[in-house]
């Protein structure tokens, strides 16, 4: 029977399922067997993976957010160990007072550490950092048969690249030790810049590479002909100036969306405007400022449960990579697919990946240009046009991303990520989720062409 915790659900909120129990984590040295608890297990975080990855219908959900303890910090090395159930967030008001930052962070910090390293998270500066995994020193992983096994290059090297990346199904985390990054104060030296098409941006990507840490793209999704791909490009890197060091921080009241908007708010019409009115929102070709480091890494972090925007049918996030030597045309295509549909978001970001190699058997980023937007569950409608995007995806031999997957087709993710044969060898027998199972069966493409609407 279900406990009284609440139902886990993922950001994209689809697919919306039921595990058959919730059993939440309190501490570590009173672990429940897991051979007792009836399966398929799951760990389970703050549900910030879009899809399905983090559900497990009809199995038993472990909530790891009560694993919240920080274990040792090396303030000299900028070596971080603490449980699996930290946030980055909490990561963060620890080390940034004292001058360090995290080596690698995605689009929010609501994140637990745990699934950073399942997902093996990305970042704005993959071209310089590569993923999260590859700052992870050492993990304890307990396996459904009570083994507890700390893992890292040198102790159960096989279990420890199988999990990082390994979409939580090697086993539970309890704690991971990592390596931070050094900083000066809180404060990003930023600069924006207006281009007009997906040729500049490469441009602006070629020249960006070597003196920037950090680069990522706003792309205007619905624009096309000669303005195809345009957007607002966003470099920086950390300011290094001692004046910032004493500079406070400034204090905002994070806003929310209190209620599921109609599922009619987000249309075509609205997205161009509101695309439109983003891209002449900077009336200077480039814009030079310091800022502190929240508003650049996590700017939707700022409005609570953005999520219900989409309404009450939740949403889809389609993040794709494809290789350097097709990158240009195939991603010209994609875009002009995306236009001509009359769907997307004003969520669309396109940033260049580097050749930084993840210790992950199943990592998703490789050297190429990835892009991740949103897309209001629309039913087959929606799920159409991602046929057709898979087949650009597929053809090119990029990939797509399984944090951020409601809909994949197995077959596919097999051709994504040929070592998922090797990764088999390592998945804990009892550990599974409503993803896993989806690629394992291998659904034909007509019966995965249904989607509640």
């Amino acid at each position: 029977m279900l406990s009284t915790q609440a139902i886990p659900q993922s950001w994209g909120r689809y697919p919306r399922v039921k595990p058959a129990r919730v059993v939440p984590i309190y501490w570590r040295d009173q672990l429940p067997d897991l051979r007792t608890l009836p399966g398929p297990l799951l760990a389970y975080g703050y549900g910030r993976s879009y899809g399905d990855s983090c559900l497990n219908e009809n199995g038993t959900v472990l909530v790891t957010s009560h694993l919240r303890r920080f274990l040792a910090f090396d303030e000299e090395q900028g070596l971080l160990r603490c449980e699996a159930g930290v946030s980055l967030a909490e990561v963060l008001d620890l080390i940034v007072p004292r001058g360090w930052f995290l080596p690698v962070s995605p689009g929010t910090k609501f994140v637990s550490v745990g699934g950073a390293i399942a997902n093996d998270i990305h970042g704005k500066n993959h071209h310089k950092a590569g993923t999260f995994g590859c700052h992870v020193t050492r993990f304890e992983l307990l396996r459904s048969n009570g083994e507890r096994l700390a893992c890292s290059p040198t102790e159960n090297r096989e279990l420890f690249e199988a999990t990082i990346g390994g979409l939580g199904l090697t086993g539970l985390i309890l704690w991971a030790e990592f390596r931070l990054k050094r900083i000066h104060n809180p404060y990003i030296d930023m600069e924006r810049i207006r281009y007009d098409s997906l040729e500049e941006f490469m441009e602006l990507c070629a020249e960006s590479d070597e003196q920037y840490e950090y680069t990522v793209a706003w792309v205007d999704c619905l624009a096309s002909g000669s303005k195809l791909g345009r957007g607002i490009f966003m470099r920086g890197n950390h300011n290094q100036s001692p004046d910032y060091a004493r500079k406070p921080l400034p204090r905002k009241l994070p806003l929310a969306v209190p209620v599921d908007l109609p599922s009619f708010t987000l249309n075509t019409l609205t997205l161009k405007i509101f695309n439109t009115l983003y891209d002449h929102s900077q009336l200077q070709k480039r814009v030079f400022k310091v800022i502190p480091y929240e508003p650049f890494f996590y700017p939707l972090d700022s409005i609570h449960d953005w999520n219900r925007m989409y309404g009450p049918r939740g949403f889809f996030q389609y993040q794709c990579v494809v290789p350097y030597d097709q990158g240009y045309d195939v991603m010209k295509e994609i875009l002009q697919r995306i236009s001509r549909s009359g769907q997307g978001s004003f969520l669309a970001v396109l940033k260049k990946f580097g050749d930084v190699r993840s210790p992950g058997l199943l990592s998703f980023p490789r050297p190429g240009l990835t892009l991740a937007l949103d897309f209001a569950n629309q039913g087959p409608k929606t799920l159409r046009l991602f046929d057709e995007l898979d087949a650009l995806v597929r053809e090119s031999g990029g990939a797509l991303y399984p944090a951020k997957d409601a809909r994949m087709h197995g077959e596919d993710f097999k051709r994504f990520f040929p070592r998922w044969q090797e990764f088999m060898r390592y998945v804990d027998p009892k550990f599974s989720s409503s993803f896993w199972r989806r690629m394992a069966l291998v659904p034909s493409r007509e019966q995965s062409a249904t989607v509640e609407v």
